[in-house]
């Protein structure tokens, strides 16, 4: 049965990612101290040069650093603010600013029209003396993939949450994806200024929901529309905004009225220190008060540890709280070389080995993203080790082949500057080389490869039909956003012949539909997927059927008797279909038989209800007739084909329909929810299993009913339930629907004629 539409494809290179995964798991966090997590293991080379002095200096001037959150918390207007206060724009626009600029980090038409992130942008800037380079991600669900190849290369995140919805659904999913990556974060309160805002409820949103233990590092001055500032509860220092969009940053004293508010935050923060900081824990014991110095030190090794988040707060789109959160960046997460990375050895079975992030190391690089640029493929790189440097060789691990580096780029947005040289830890992009997303390149002194990002499996598909049939674009167009877009699947079933696209989301693929058309000018029709249906004969039924045929000369005559029967295709999985010839006293002559065999198989190929194959089928062939000249092979193998059209015709047969196993998981509050959902889609209820704050519901549905039902999930959930689905068997659908099957493809047939 030919199922290619039904079950999920798996990507290439499974296998390897299998393996890393667990030679992976076994290897040190990815935040250990680089001393620490280097003792006993292999190095990258063997006898590693010390360090250039130089290169340590330029490496803890270095954060890599992605901004992540729900969609609408405000990640690209803290990015934009960022850029502003860093110097790197001159301006700042609204995502949906009145002048149709738009956000720097949203330089897709898409992206303005829409209000939304849709791809991944970098981009670098300077605060103080700290180079920063980084990446802002979508928010919503359908573009996971965006987020996900960000946090794999990326040392630290800005959790950025919303002050009045605090952690939603596509919180939770980057947090799992943080921790996928062993990625530390800080928490930034966003929208201050909205009514209802409650930091408080955030942060203990931030340790029940994320289970992360977490602690205020200020107190806000005012709430809604009277937040005006915060209070430093580390060095004592309330701290304002002021100029025309918060350019210039006043510390002033502590307002009296938040005195008492600010100790007990500092005293909170000691608390939830001392439970996963042994210094502070220590003081805390002997009841000693610990200096801020000591506190500082101490929120930065429990932040890289992942043992702790920061919160911080403020508001975006009023210019308040984005120079706090960026010196908090700097003094909290991690450099390139307080975070460990690992390759494996290919030359020695696999062997974990670990990065050594200097640039006088052999260069390694992982391309985590790809772009159609103006100039060709636009590949993102992370640099591990090593330098990459314009006009000189690298190596592409999985094709062998030897590429010239001929143009090298850090990226703003969509656009560019060149350079000439780029160290380790840094990230830059490429032009002219052909690649695939999460390729590894080394300069060929050491043959190993970096461990693949996670890919989520589609959990939707749509037909998709170019209107100009004869356009080239539509091919080119679709293997362009494959290569870009692990999470997009293109494949043509088998049966229907339909375009089959697969995506993350409705939106997911409606974006790649809308692009086609404005990118390459090819205009499509999407629709539902044909399904695999089947049909199936319920009864024995007998044939005895002529064909002759008389044209002149030797004509066509062929006769056979016998009968059909159904047998149980899942018993005889090996067999699902059986011939038998029963014929004796040459009735039938011997060479006619296999002509017999192809024609009961014809009648297999295409059924005669709604045009699908027929399955779970015996014929046994037990007597006929033959013509001296008349017969032939053609002759018989049309006679068994109309035998068996009749036959099948007389035996009540039925239509099949693939019943799914779908599997949903939602948070318990959201059960009737789910229940009822599934019910409404005719499936049957197999199990329910409650785990703490989660169910997981098990259920058998026709595919035909699940389309759509991803985004029904989200709606009936918030966000919070997914689902699994896998091929379960074929069943007979209802007789209203199979009336209804016959109907729509006898209207088919009409049109065609």
């Amino acid at each position: 049965m030919a199922l290619s539409m039904l079950l999920p494809l798996r990507r290439a290179g499974a296998a390897t990612l299998a393996r890393a995964s667990a030679r992976l798991a076994t290897a040190p966090p990815r935040t250990m101290p680089l001393a620490a997590a280097l003792a006993g293991r292999r190095w990258a080379s063997s006898q590693p040069a010390a360090p250039d002095e130089a290169d340590v200096q330029r490496l803890a001037k270095l954060r890599n650093i992605g901004i992540s959150a729900h969609i609408d918390s405000g990640k690209t207007t803290v990015t934009e603010r960022i850029l502003y206060y860093t110097g790197r724009i001159k301006e700042i626009h609204e995502v949906r600013g009145k002048d149709n600029v738009g956000a720097t980090m949203d330089w897709m038409d898409l992206e303005r029209e829409k209000g939304i992130t849709i791809q991944s942008a970098a981009t670098y800037a300077q605060w103080g003396d700290t180079n920063l380079n980084i990446i802002d991600t979508p928010g919503h669900v359908d573009f996971t993939i965006e987020v996900e190849r960000a946090l794999r290369v990326l040392d630290g995140a800005v959790l950025v949450l919303c002050s009045v919805s605090g952690v939603q659904s596509q919180t939770i999913t980057v947090d799992r994806q943080m921790r996928r990556y062993n990625v530390p974060r800080i928490s930034f309160v966003n929208k201050m200024d909205r009514a209802g805002a409650n930091p408080r409820r955030i942060i203990d949103q931030i340790r029940t929901k994320l289970k992360m233990p977490a602690a205020a590092l200020q107190v806000p001055i005012g709430a809604e529309e009277a937040f005006e500032g915060v209070v430093d509860v580390l060095s004592n220092k309330a701290i304002y905004n002021r100029g025309a969009r918060g350019e210039d940053v006043v510390y002033e004293d502590v307002p009296a009225h938040l005195a008492d508010a600010v100790q007990a935050a500092r005293d909170e923060l000691v608390s939830v220190l001392a439970e996963v900081d042994d210094e502070i824990g220590e003081l805390f014991i002997e009841d000693r008060a610990p200096t801020t110095e000591q506190l500082h030190d101490a929120v930065r090794r429990a932040t890289i540890a992942r043992k702790f988040t920061p919160v911080l707060m403020g508001s975006a789109i009023k210019d308040k709280g984005i120079q706090s959160l960026l010196d908090a960046v700097v003094r909290y997460l991690p450099t390139p070389t307080q975070v460990r990375n690992t390759m494996l050895d290919l030359d020695n079975n696999e062997q974990v080995m670990d990065v050594v992030p200097y640039s006088n190391q052999p260069f390694v690089g992982l391309a985590f993203k790809l772009e159609e640029g103006k100039y060709g493929q636009l590949t993102y790189i992370r640099v591990y080790q090593g330098t990459l440097e314009r006009g000189q060789f690298a190596y592409h691990v999985r094709s062998g082949k030897k590429v010239k580096i001929s143009r090298l780029v850090r990226m703003h947005s969509n656009s560019m500057e060149d350079v000439d040289r780029v160290g380790a830890g840094e990230i830059c992009a490429l032009f002219g080389i052909e690649c695939a997303s999460g390729d590894t390149f080394t300069d060929g002194k050491t043959n190993c490869s970096m461990s693949t990002m996670f890919v989520p499996e589609p959990v939707i598909s749509l037909s998709l039909t170019p209107k100009d049939k004869n356009s080239p674009n539509f091919s080119k167009a679709l293997n362009r956003f494959q290569r870009e877009d692990p999470t997009f699947r293109v494949h043509v079933d088998a049966e229907s012949k339909q375009t089959i696209i697969s995506g993350m989301g409705e939106l997911h693929l409606d974006i790649y539909v809308e692009r086609m058309r404005r990118e390459y000018g090819v205009d499509c029709v999407t629709g539902k997927p044909q399904v695999a249906f089947r049909e199936a004969a319920t009864q024995k039924s007998e044939f005895a059927y002529t064909h002759k045929k008389q044209t002149g000369g030797s004509g066509q005559f062929g006769r056979v008797i016998g009968y059909i029967e159904p047998i149980d295709p899942e018993e005889q999985a090996e067999l699902p279909h059986e011939f038998v010839s029963n014929v004796v006293g040459g009735n039938i002559p011997t060479q006619y038989i296999p002509a017999c065999e192809k024609g009961f198989l014809d009648g297999l190929r295409e059924g005669f209800m709604i045009g699908h194959p027929i399955v779970g089928m015996r014929m046994v062939l037990q007597d006929g007739a033959a013509h001296s000249v008349d017969s032939s092979e053609l002759a018989f193998r049309l006679a068994t084909f109309g035998a068996f059209r009749e036959a099948f015709r007389a035996s009540k047969p039925r239509i099949l329909e693939p019943v799914m196993t779908v599997e949903v998981s939602a948070p318990t509050e959201f059960q009737g929810n789910v229940l009822g959902s599934l019910n409404k889609r005719k499936g049957l209820i197999v199990d329910t299993v409650t785990q703490e704050d989660y169910c997981v519901v098990t259920a058998e549905v026709p595919l035909n009913n699940m389309f759509g039902y991803s985004t029904e999930l989200r709606s009936g959930t918030q966000g919070k339930g997914e689902f699994t689905m896998e091929y379960k068997r074929h069943a007979p659908v209802l007789p209203d629907v199979q009336d209804e099957l016959i109907k729509e493809h006898q209207k088919k047939l009409a049109e065609k004629k």
